[in-house]
């Protein structure tokens, strides 16, 4: 096999997110390095995939081996101020059921961090809360 794509792996998580923030109430969702500009008062949603390290998995060189190749999702969830934290955290459940502990196209997802309160957003007229959660995909070379 072939190393793995990590653009297909980030598009597997990444879709995930938009179609079900795409559903109702439908909720903006901006990806790493996408410009964006936030209606006043609303709900919206950033999502960083990074990844990190990778281990070896088999002792094969570059064929009949496998990588572990592991990642970090952190979601960011912004809402308007003033208006408590109920919608903030509405949206931080449906990420949560979306993520916690499933295997979606061979990307194992671990149990979430959040949706954890953050001081200080930006932009200041918006309520923060994170969820982050680590990933794995086994890849075949």
């Amino acid at each position: 096999m072939a190393a793995a794509d990590l653009n297909s792996i980030r598009a597997t998580i990444e879709g995930r997110l938009a179609a079900e923030l795409a559903s109702t109430p439908p909720i903006p969702v901006v990806f790493n390095n996408m410009a964006y500009e936030p209606t006043p008062n609303s709900s919206w949603v950033q999502c960083l995939t990074t990844f990190g390290a990778n281990e070896y998995l088999g002792q094969g060189l570059t064929t009949n081996s496998q990588n572990r190749i592991v990642g970090l999702v952190v979601i960011n969830i912004f809402s308007a101020k003033g208006v408590g934290s109920g919608a903030n955290l509405v949206i931080g459940k449906r990420i949560r059921d979306l993520y916690n502990r499933v295997i979606v196209s061979g990307v194992y997802f671990d149990a979430l961090t959040g949706p954890e309160a953050l001081a200080s957003p930006s932009p200041d007229d918006s309520v923060l809360r994170q969820v982050r959660v680590t990933f794995e995909f086994i890849e075949e070379l």
